[in-house]
């Protein structure tokens, strides 16, 4: 086996095959060829496509699965590597808070086989809640974490870090975000290394976490802290870049390539690890330049951390702690510090893309509960999934949204606090096997007066489709047992359980007035699968009689993406069309019409 510090440079050495792949694909393939024998994730994005990547190799070689949360996908993985087998579990930045019970206990064990947590962060808040910075977890656990640019050192890094896992006894983070994960290169891949496992290493000591052994085992910590960022001083995957001396950059991952293409000709200090940092090189670094910049997206980690060292730094006093970099945003900053002349301006026209408004999909099943939410007066505590959607415009369904499985939790704390109006909870199918079970036995077991309306549409839809314990598959397809929704909430205690199918609109609103009426915990569940994963499911289109249409807008309070005013007009108003090519024949449209002009299109329109 390679030492670390010879890796880098194995890996080229071993290489077979060049591969457009993004960051994502590159990883997976990276795990796979450093013998992974488990993987182990809950989907989120922009992590989600590595274990569906994973999930392509061959089963004899590695056992991938979609765990029920992220923390389970943890456990899952530390247990495979107690039994001395490499393991990788991926996650994106949410996750990793939903993890962290267990990776502060695990950076003191330490590891057997090795492993390493992918943690996708998401800047600029693309499809997150939140926007945090997986690093400060890093130092918090005193763990590496490693910070590719680009798809092939997504892939180098990620081979390195199982080296690195096993080298210095430790879990390893390698930090992508959104822009790396998504993005495709040319990357040069090798062939699957068969690591043997190591067998369950028996010593409590080291394996079991009580007070007596936790004490010893936090001085190793501290200990391999110190050799880790003697390794990162002297590792290959930090680079120190000569150029203009006037100053220099410090920067690490996907801002690496923001900082070259504005200053090609700059010294650059490029950081392959982000934690923990080599002090004296930082010295070394700062010393040789007349000013000093960091530049890295979210927080100032690296920049705080120089100013420690006693080093005048300079870093968001010019470039943004929100958001996600660009080399515009990288030349904006430069420009404010004196480094960059100002831009000249020109008049030229600069395109504007179009964008899609956030709705549901066209005869989402999500929608006729959100119209009955809403006529029903319920102050809503929502949850995350695509219904959150329902939060805006024209549905207004959802009062608060927090995290993942909070809305039970919530709707909880809003009935014990008083709250004058009816109180429903709204949580997804997988979003409630995730961390929606726990709440719903605490709000059985404490009493509260509140409605759960969970929305099972059979799928993981809000990442694009994923199988769970509730749709009978496995991440490989393969037949799995299934989730009976009624006959859990019936054995955590919940007394009134009704199912409803989601396009029956009256049924709905009847149901949801009975849940609400009832006192104590009752369960609504709206039945009726994703229209579009794991296949597009469409009915004959629906079409609008323009001559009956008196443009009411009662259909239009739907939201639905194929519902759109037409060039007629009727006493001031736009009439009501239907895109026949949008539509999915879900006849949400016609059950609220008004004047029942909203009919199943004769001849049926082709695409």
């Amino acid at each position: 086996m390679h030492t670390p510090w010879q890796a880098a440079a194995a890996l080229k050495s071993d290489a077979k095959e060049l591969r457009p792949l993004t960051g994502n694909e590159a990883i997976a393939r990276a795990a796979w060829e450093a013998g992974v024998r488990v993987a182990a994730a809950y989907p989120g994005t922009p992590s989600t496509e590595i274990l569906e990547n994973l999930a392509n190799y061959p089963a004899e070689d590695i056992h991938a699965q979609w765990s029920t949360n992220e923390k389970v996908a943890l456990d899952v993985a530390i247990g495979a590597s107690f039994a001395g087998s490499r393991a990788l579990c991926a996650m994106k930045h949410v996750g990793l808070n939903v993890a962290a019970d267990a990776l502060m206990s695990f950076t003191y064990i330490g590891v057997n086989g090795g492993l390493v947590l992918i943690v996708c962060d998401d800047p600029g808040i693309h499809s997150s809640q939140n926007e945090q910075d997986s690093r400060i977890y890093a130092q918090l656990a005193t763990l590496p974490v490693l910070e590719p640019s680009d798809a092939q050192e997504a892939y180098d890094l990620t081979r390195l870090a199982f080296e690195i896992s096993e080298q210095f006894d430790t879990p390893v983070i390698v930090r992508s975000t959104t822009r790396l994960s998504h993005t495709r290169s040319t990357v040069t891949v090798g062939v699957r290394e068969e690591v043997a496992s190591r067998g369950f290493l028996e010593k409590p000591s080291k394996n079991v976490m009580i007070p007596a052994h936790a004490r010893g085992r936090h001085l190793v910590l501290l200990e391999r802290e110190g050799k880790l960022k003697d390794y990162l001083a002297e590792s290959p995957i930090t680079q120190w870049e000569k150029g203009n001396t006037s100053f220099g950059i410090v920067t690490a991952g996907t801002c690496y390539p923001y900082v070259r293409e504005v200053l090609p000709n700059a010294t650059v200090l490029k950081l392959g690890a982000s934690w923990p940092l080599p002090e004296q090189l930082l010295r070394d670094f700062c010393a040789s330049v007349d000013r000093v910049f960091v530049v890295e997206e979210l927080e100032p980690i690296i920049e705080k951390e120089i100013a420690a060292l006693g080093i005048k730094v300079d870093g968001k006093r010019f470039f943004p702690r929100a958001g996600e970099f660009s080399p515009e945003v990288v030349r904006a900053g430069l420009v404010q510090a004196g480094i960059l002349p100002a831009p000249v301006q020109h008049n030229a026209w600069t395109p504007e893309p179009v964008v899609r408004p956030p709705v549901l999909c066209a005869g989402c099943p999500h929608t006729s509960t959100f119209m009955a939410v809403r006529a029903s007066g319920a102050r809503v505590a929502g949850d995350i999934g695509c219904y959150t959607l329902a939060c805006l415009d024209p549905l207004r369904g959802l009062d608060t949204c927090v995290s993942m499985g909070s809305s039970i939790g919530n709707a909880v704390g809003m009935a014990k606090a008083g709250e004058t109006k009816p109180i429903v909870a709204t949580i997804g199918d997988s979003t409630f096997l995730h961390a929606g079970l726990p709440a719903l036995i605490d709000a059985v077991y404490n009493q509260a007066n509140i409605a759960v309306l969970l929305l099972d549409n059979h799928i993981t839809a809000m990442t694009g489709g994923q199988e769970h314990p509730g749709t009978g598959k496995t991440l490989r397809g393969e037949p799995a047992p299934q989730v009976d929704y009624e006959a859990l909430a019936r054995a955590c205690g919940v007394q009134w359980i009704k199912k409803v199918d989601s396009y029956d609109l009256a049924a709905v609103h009847q149901l949801l007035r009975e849940a609400i009426a009832y006192r104590g915990v009752a369960m609504l569940i709206s039945n009726r699968p994703c229209v579009l994963d794991p296949i597009k499911i469409k009915g004959p289109p629906l079409q609008i009689n323009a001559s009956q249409c008196t443009a009411c807008q009662s259909c239009m309070n739907l939201g639905c993406p194929a519902l759109t005013w037409s060039d007629e007009w009727f006493e001031g108003r736009h009439r009501v069309k239907i895109d026949p090519a949008s539509c999915i024949g879900c006849t949400l449209c016609a059950q609220v019409c008004t004047i029942d002009c909203i009919k199943i299109a004769t001849p049926p329109v082709t695409q």
